[in-house]
């Protein structure tokens, strides 16, 4: 148990301090963009027929994000993964916001993955403690870089599949670190990120952006 205490630290630490690293990426756009993903919340977001009873869903709270976004000059697109189902994985789609930027050192775009259910994305009912504290470390929802999302995903879906043998529960494919990044494909393939995406194509992925309107790029100093 010891052993498991001290590995359970250090993978913490290691998590906080990318979180921390990440939240220094172009720390005034993240701002932000968090300023302007909460006023969406305040307002009457959702125009589905059939809202669901917290007032809204996700999809409507994204595109009024990314509306609000362009609005204020950021280059922002929905993207949408889907992926066709698998002897290993269920079929599924899912919905998330990228925003392309420019350091003002360099001249080539650099993406910002914006996912509102962030924190959700992670939650095991049945974990033990040491995963439950290290998901407790995410932010609810995540702006930064691709390859600071493909690393968190590493160590979370690592963390998940030892606390899920720890409790002797079947890993289900949904949870593996292969399935959890095809949530975010095109931000993490496009960039080139992990070797492991080489094969989402043999998976039947599809993936698009969904631009609102036209609007600049956004340097980021």
């Amino acid at each position: 148990m010891k052993n498991s205490s001290k590995k359970c630290i250090n993978v913490c630490k290691i998590s906080q301090e990318i979180l921390e690293r990440n939240s220094l990426t172009g720390q005034k756009l993240r701002q932000e963009v968090m300023r302007i993903v909460e006023l969406s919340r305040e307002r009457e977001f959702c125009h589905c027929s059939k809202p669901s009873s917290n007032g809204g869903c996700t999809h409507c709270l994204r595109r009024l994000v990314v509306n609000l976004l362009r609005d204020k000059g950021f280059n922002a697109s929905l993207c949408t993964s889907q992926w066709k189902r698998t002897k290993k994985y269920p079929g599924g789609r899912h919905e998330y916001i990228e925003i392309l930027t420019i350091a003002s050192e360099r001249t080539k775009q650099l993406p910002l993955v914006v996912e509102l259910e962030f924190r959700d994305q992670f939650e095991i009912a049945k974990a033990c403690d040491e995963y439950g504290k290290l998901v407790a470390l995410l932010p609810e929802f995540y702006i930064g870089k691709p390859k600071y999302l493909s690393t968190i995903v590493r160590i979370l879906c690592e963390a998940a599949k030892k606390s899920l043998k720890e409790k002797k529960i079947h890993m289900g494919p949904w949870r593996k670190r292969s399935f959890m990044e095809m949530k975010w494909s095109y931000s993490l393939k496009q960039r080139s990120v992990d070797e492991s995406l080489n094969n989402l194509i043999s998976l039947g992925l599809h993936e698009n952006r969904l631009h609102l309107s036209a609007a600049p790029i956004v340097v980021v100093t």
